[in-house]
């Protein structure tokens, strides 16, 4: 073996070992919140208050989670209201970036701006405006006020769009030739093609959706259709039992959060950057 290749050798392997010097204390400054909660979760009652670490773990607060409160019903609801933006958001924001890609018509690009121009627009500023609405069809405590004005999103147009424009207009238009219609194209062509950047947008808009809290807070009244996130805040008490039971709750509703970035992690990344770069 050449002098040349172990000394390339000796400088991956120096870079690899700075590279993790450098990310290990941000890794368990992320990482320190997470375990001091699930030592919280399982402390005894009598040492909350008085001990950062605990002498023993006590993990009744977790079948207490799942036997007195109302979370198992609110985590099927959460993923009900999640999944079900979540496939929508794919369906609708696939066609609505096919259209704007791949078809031509009058005032395509400004249409396209004004979508994108919506996203400079708080959405604490139209929430007033969108209750009433709901509330005026009559939608209030049921599911279709969580999950209709979360149907689309201008961001996972733009997002999709950007993913088409990376495509040969030359397959579209022999297509046509072969008589493949539009909507054949896009469901045999464009989406199978386009599977990372559609898992990307399914990753990030059902973790925007598992965490919403303000706006199923607003929409609901019971906990048939309320969500979890609205649920950990109805378990907070200055009961020290009861912040145990908190912790749990936290630590419960953190793992399908970060499931999905674990496992979809590499997914997200190359959806995200898929689009980046035309050609």
């Amino acid at each position: 073996m050449s002098q040349a290749t172990l000394t390339r050798r000796q400088k991956n392997a120096l870079g690899a070992l700075l590279r993790i010097g450098l990310n290990l204390p941000l890794v368990l400054m992320i990482m320190l919140p997470l375990i001091y909660t699930f030592m919280m979760s399982g402390m005894p009652a009598d040492e909350l208050y008085s001990r950062l670490i605990p002498t023993r773990m006590d993990f009744v607060s977790y079948s207490h989670v799942f036997t007195k409160t109302a979370i198992p019903r609110q985590i099927i609801n959460s993923f009900i209201v999640a999944g079900s933006v979540t496939i929508l958001q794919m369906i609708t924001c696939s066609m609505a970036a096919f259209a704007f890609s791949f078809l031509q018509f009058r005032g395509r690009n400004v249409v396209f701006i004004c979508i994108l121009a919506t996203m400079m627009v708080p959405w604490e500023a139209t929430i007033i405006a969108n209750y009433l609405t709901v509330s005026r069809w009559g939608w209030l405590d049921t599911y279709r006020a969580m999950i209709l004005p979360y149907a689309c999103s201008a961001m996972g147009i733009f997002l999709m769009r950007q993913n088409y424009l990376t495509f040969a207009k030359e397959l579209h238009e022999a297509a046509k030739l072969d008589g493949c219609s539009n909507w054949r194209f896009l469901a045999t062509i464009v989406i199978p093609l386009a599977r990372p950047a559609l898992g990307a947008l399914g990753a990030y808009v059902f973790l925007q959706q598992w965490n919403q809290y303000l706006w199923p807070l607003l929409v609901t009244n019971s906990d048939k259709v309320r969500t979890v996130q609205i649920g950990i805040s109805q378990l907070y008490d200055i009961d020290s039992e009861q912040i145990g039971l908190m912790m749990a709750g936290v630590v419960v509703v953190l793992v399908p959060s970060l499931s999905i970035f674990v496992f979809m992690q590499k997914q997200l990344i190359n959806g995200l950057m898929a689009g980046a770069v035309k050609g």
